[in-house]
């Protein structure tokens, strides 16, 4: 069994690992580091810790949803077009195939990390809300592609994901906190692409750019440059929904 002393001095080396890898952009490596502070720590990670997870998977997946985005645009148009050969569209499916595949399990891993280690462990406050956004977040990204069945649990268990984190918010943090305003963002992204209810999502982006800013006006001092980052989002979210709602009645008349 590890004396205390050697537990803290290997923590320490594994943070200094992970931030030179995630300076290397060396994704997988941080991962590793983190998980063996995870195990040294009893899950507990510090404020820094999570952060860096949370970075190095949302590289990887950012590149992995970017390049399926991309491979299943090439083969939705390939498809319109006449006479091209069946080669090559079974050779586009293929790759679309490997891309979710490979994103599905390093989302897949992720929650279950969060399910079975870090949720459970999590202290009230900032902590339970960023765990349960980052199942919501992840949830969401297999929803974006997987179809049918599946598609509508991964909504699902976004859902409940995201309304523990915002539950949770309203009651531990202010209506300026970054970690509250970034949640508020997601969850109303995920009302605009998943269930496809622009209407709701400008509810919730509202509501919570609403309360951030009266907030503020009362105590200006606390607002933060992340803060004020994710106000800025809303409030672009909410003009692009906005048009888009407008847009959309008009061609209903």
């Amino acid at each position: 069994m590890k004396t205390q002393v050697n537990t803290k001095a290997s923590r320490a080396d594994c943070l200094f690992i992970a931030k030179l890898a995630e300076q290397a952009e060396r994704w997988d490596d941080v991962i590793s580091q983190l998980k063996s502070i995870i195990a040294y720590s009893d899950a507990q990670l510090t404020t820094e810790e999570r952060n860096l997870l949370s970075i190095a998977y949302k590289n990887i997946t950012g590149t992995l949803r970017a390049s399926w985005r991309a491979v299943d645009q090439i083969e939705k148009h390939e498809r319109m077009v006449p006479d091209v050969p069946r080669h090559e569209l079974a050779l586009l499916q293929r790759e679309r195939e490997r891309i979710e595949n490979e994103l599905a399990n390093r989302c897949t891993e992720l929650l279950r990390l969060l399910e079975k280690t870090l949720t459970p462990a999590a202290s009230i406050g900032e902590e339970r809300v960023f765990y349960h956004k980052m199942q919501g977040d992840y949830y969401r990204y297999l929803a974006e592609f997987a179809t049918r069945a599946l598609r509508e649990s991964s909504a699902t268990r976004a859902l409940e994901s995201y309304k523990a984190a915002y539950k949770h918010a309203l009651a531990t943090l202010e209506p300026w906190h970054p970690t509250r305003l970034g949640l508020a963002l997601n969850f109303a992204v995920f009302f605009r692409d998943v269930r496809a209810s622009p209407e709701r999502a400008c509810h919730l982006a509202k509501h919570a750019f609403d309360e951030a800013v009266l907030g503020l006006e009362l105590e200006p001092e606390r607002a933060g440059k992340d803060a004020l980052m994710i106000l800025q989002l809303l409030r672009d979210d909410l003009v692009l929904w906005a048009e888009e709602m407008v847009q959309q009645d008009a061609m209903n008349l």
